[in-house]
């Protein structure tokens, strides 16, 4: 539950500092969620684990859509908090579904 609510926070604080600078939305979006997938990759780094993102299929997907949603609910004109709240919660909620039910994106095979 920290892990999803850490993850959700960092990805909204990410592409709402990214918006302030007004810098394009896709680019705001990537950068919220580096900044939310990258705080867990370095706690797993200094806990000597393998980073959660590199073995956790909807990890930095949960991130991204939380950025998604705050620059989706900004340029419908919600206001700052209530477009952070809502993508928090998104991220937040995607994270948490997909580790207590075990969801996983599709594997993708070369042949």
């Amino acid at each position: 539950m920290l892990d999803a609510a850490s993850l959700a926070l960092f990805a909204v604080a990410g592409v709402e500092k990214a918006m302030l600078f007004r810098i394009r939305p896709f680019i705001a979006m990537l950068m919220g969620t580096v900044t939310g997938v990258g705080g867990g990759a370095m706690r797993d780094v200094l806990m000597a684990r393998v980073p959660l993102v590199l073995h956790a299929d909807i990890y930095a997907k949960a991130a991204f859509t939380g950025a998604l949603v705050v620059v989706l609910a900004r340029r419908a004109g919600m206001p700052g908090a209530a477009a952070a709240l809502l993508g928090g919660a998104c991220c937040f909620v995607l994270r948490v579904l997909a580790v207590t039910y075990g969801w996983h994106l599709p594997k993708i095979t070369l042949v």
